[in-house]
């Protein structure tokens, strides 16, 4: 794992949001379904992806999507 990657993992913000409960129980069923997905995983990937399309162009946003897409980070 690069030093890079290595930094972005241990520089990790808890956050509380709330979420409708059909997304959260879809979430849910996937994460249960695809043991190599986790909430943290399906999380970094939705937002860096949204954000990418939004216009974003930060190489660490692209980095972390393709890690959590790819499962390099794991």
């Amino acid at each position: 794992m690069s030093e890079q990657s290595m930094a972005t993992m241990a520089s990790r913000i808890s956050l509380s949001v709330e979420v409708p409960e059909e997304l959260f129980e879809a979430m849910r069923d996937y994460v249960e379904t695809h043991p190599s997905w986790s909430q943290h995983r399906v999380f970094c990937a939705a937002l860096s992806l949204f954000l990418m399309q939004n216009g974003i162009s930060d190489r660490r946003i692209n980095r972390l999507y393709l890690d959590a897409v790819f499962d390099y980070a794991a």
